[in-house]
Order: structure tokens, then sequence, then C-alpha cells
């Protein structure tokens, strides 16, 4: 099985955390899409989330079934 890979333009890495996400003016409130981030790209994929008003929530990736964590929101 592949690992699942960082988001950000160009980066390789492993995924550590999911970027969960909506555009308000397409998708319903309890709709949620995922991008992945790296530990170095988490921050500027969350800012570019947030200055659009798009973030939702960041979780980190579960190891073992490279799942969102368990915060009770569902992707």
């Amino acid at each position: 099985m592949n690992p699942l890979t960082c988001s950000a333009k160009g980066c390789r890495a492993d995924a550590t955390w999911s970027l969960l996400w909506n555009n308000p003016k397409l998708h319903t409130p309890e709709r949620r899409k995922t991008w992945l981030a790296c530990d170095e790209h988490r921050g500027s994929l969350s800012d570019f989330l947030d200055a659009r008003g798009f973030l939702r929530d960041v979780e980190p990736l579960d190891a073992v079934d490279g799942r969102p964590g368990t915060s009770g929101k569902t992707p």
C-alpha cells in the first residue's frame, strides 16, 4: 500500500495531518473535504484554507489506517 502523501505542491513527504474543509458556497455545512499535510506544510496549507474561510478542523492522521483522528467529525 502506498503511503498517503502531503497535498502541498511538489511535496512527496508522508502525510501526518488531515485538514478538513469545505467551501460554504458549494458544500452543505456538514460536508467535509480533506487535504493531507506533512508537518512542514501543515501551517501553510491551514493558513491558505483559513484565509478563505474554508478550514473547519485539523486532525492528526491515524498511523494505523490513515484516517483522520477520532474527533467525532466525518470527512
